[in-house]
């Protein structure tokens, strides 16, 4: 039973580990600037 135990909670930590790893793992200085060319494909803002 322990030896389950044990296993279940090793799962548990490398399922956390991959999901840190995951989330924290991108671009230090976050995604670059967009071109100009792009941003005109946004959505324009909702008219009042």
């Amino acid at each position: 039973m322990g030896l389950i135990l044990l296993e279940a909670l090793l799962a548990l930590v490398v399922l956390v580990a991959i999901v840190w790893w995951t989330m924290f793992a991108g671009r230090r200085r976050g995604e670059p600037p967009r071109p100009e060319s792009e941003r005109q494909d946004q959505d324009p803002p909702p008219r009042a």
